[in-house]
């Protein structure tokens, strides 16, 4: 449900309001706009109650959410969300650009990932410390080790840090290192895992799994945000169909679905959409013209001695080919890098 204050409504009102909510045994979301407040009440399926809050004299109207997600729709709020991350606007015309490698491996490969990156244009730094694979008997990632390479190589150039978490009992750490966390395709409807990232309130980078429908996936973001964490960017990286031609299906119709279905903003990674570095830019290209926030980009200093995703990263000068190809696109369709 949606509880529309009236305009004039005070700070007092909006408490009033808010407690009632919770005495009725749900969980009061405010949003506080230039001439409206609104209440989202979540927690029970039955909302018949909160229809007594009509009689509240502050209140205008309690309207009912129909999308089966509740916080993320545009039944909750209307307008596009613009997150700050770490002083990044994240969802307004300036779009997000994130690149690095996919694992943290040295000293000398993240420094000059993250040199390169800066270069480019990027404003975020990823690299996984933790690294969830097929495989066993693959490079699991350099854990702690790599998280402080990451801070080292953010102190170094400025840039924001993204890095992946893969286990509630890892929460805690990677809070202290990550400027944004993210969960990646595989743990896309880990709820114990969602909701432990959702309670540290740090900024998220959320992707879509391999094989989750966007109503899924929009459910499962539910989690995050029910927790009071509104600091969430989606990521769309491809889906697992028919095709061999690529590592998977990228699936730009998602792009403008979830802009039309959620307020969070949507940015798109085409290394993992592909697995083919030849295929990354005409991608990124059409991203952006699709309407995508911001680009997700794998790139690596010596993509041939990668311990992970050397396929589809790209070298430091393919990746400024890359944003050099990208800027017209971006201003084409009313947005800058």
């Amino acid at each position: 449900m949606i509880i529309v204050l009236k305009c004039g409504s005070t700070a007092e009102d909006l408490t009033r309001v808010e407690k009632r909510v919770t005495d009725l045994g749900y969980r009061p979301h405010p949003i506080v706009g230039v001439e409206r407040t609104i209440v989202g009440a979540v927690g029970r399926e039955d909302k018949t109650p909160l229809h007594d809050l009509e009689a509240m004299e502050c209140v205008e109207a309690v309207i009912p959410i129909l999308r089966p997600y509740k916080l993320v729709s545009r039944e909750f709020k209307p307008e596009t969300s613009v997150l700050d991350i770490a002083g990044i606007p994240v969802g307004g015309p300036a779009l997000a650009i994130m690149a690095g490698p996919c694992s943290v491996e040295s000293h000398e490969q993240i420094l000059a990932a993250a040199e390169a990156a800066q270069r480019g244009g990027a404003q975020f730094l990823r690299g996984g410390a933790f690294k969830p694979r097929t495989s066993p008997y693959a490079f699991q990632g350099l854990r702690e080790e790599g998280l402080e390479l990451l801070a080292e190589a953010r102190a170094t150039t400025g840039l924001k840090v993204v890095t992946e978490v893969v286990s509630v009992k890892d929460v805690p750490l990677l809070v202290e290192y990550a400027d944004v966390l993210q969960i990646g395709a595989r743990n896309c409807q880990n709820y114990a895992l969602l909701s432990a990232v959702g309670e540290s309130q740090k900024p998220v980078l959320f992707k879509r799994g391999m094989a989750t429908t966007i109503k899924e996936y929009l459910q499962a973001a539910e989690y995050l945000l029910d927790k009071g964490n509104f600091n969430v960017i989606l990521c769309e990286r491809g889906i697992r169909t028919f095709e061999t031609a690529t590592r998977n299906t990228l699936d730009l119709n998602a792009v403008p679905v979830l802009k039309r279905e959620t307020h969070l903003p949507v940015i798109v990674d085409p290394s993992h959409g592909t697995g083919v570095a030849a295929l990354v830019p005409a991608m990124a290209r059409a991203a952006i013209a699709c309407g995508a926030d911001g680009l997700m980009i794998e790139i690596h200093p010596n993509p041939g001695a990668a311990l992970s995703d050397g396929p589809q990263s790209l070298k430091p000068d393919e990746f400024e080919e890359l944003i050099a190809g990208v800027r017209p696109v971006a201003q084409a369709v009313g947005r800058t890098v």
